[in-house]
């Protein structure tokens, strides 16, 4: 069973991360049948990251919201996920190539990424009640007390 920490807690940095948000939104959802290759792309993908403990990608979780879907990951470094992302060996390249020659220009699923440099001292997270989740799972998780128990100051940290 998962741990839940009791009483608040943030995330420590002692170097930047690298927040990764993709997802894809069903469009035609009566088209998907003949897609289901692209359904399976994501989980093949974070299966091979979870195997290769250096490939850079500390942690992720996976949301549902039809008609959308997105996976969070937090990764070591930007070059780290452009690494990944341009491996030819890898499971994405292929899968990447594949979308372009049958989904681009088509409108059954639309995809989108959003990539963000989080550096020390210009975030600010907390969790309460929780496992240890997002920034705080792909960094230190500690205690928010001191100079970290109020917001502004763990911006500022």
């Amino acid at each position: 069973m998962t741990e839940i920490f009791a009483g608040r807690y943030t995330a420590q940095l002692d170097k930047p991360r690298v927040l990764f948000l993709i997802g894809t939104r069903i469009n035609k959802p009566w088209a998907l049948r003949e897609l289901a290759w692209f359904g399976f792309s994501m989980p093949r993908m974070l299966k091979e990251l979870d195997s290769k403990p250096n490939s850079g990608m500390l942690w992720y979780r996976q949301y549902v919201s039809l008609p959308y879907i997105m996976v969070q990951q937090y990764w070591e470094s930007f070059d780290k996920l452009l690494a990944y992302a341009h491996d030819k060996e890898g499971v994405h390249f292929p899968m990447w190539a594949k979308f372009n020659k049958r989904l681009t220009g088509n409108s059954v699923v639309g995809i989108w990424h959003e990539t963000y440099l989080i550096e020390p001292g210009k975030f600010e997270c907390v969790y309460g009640g929780m496992p240890v989740f997002g920034l705080a799972a792909a960094s230190n998780h500690v205690k928010a007390e001191g100079r970290l128990a109020q917001a502004k100051d763990r911006f500022a940290v």
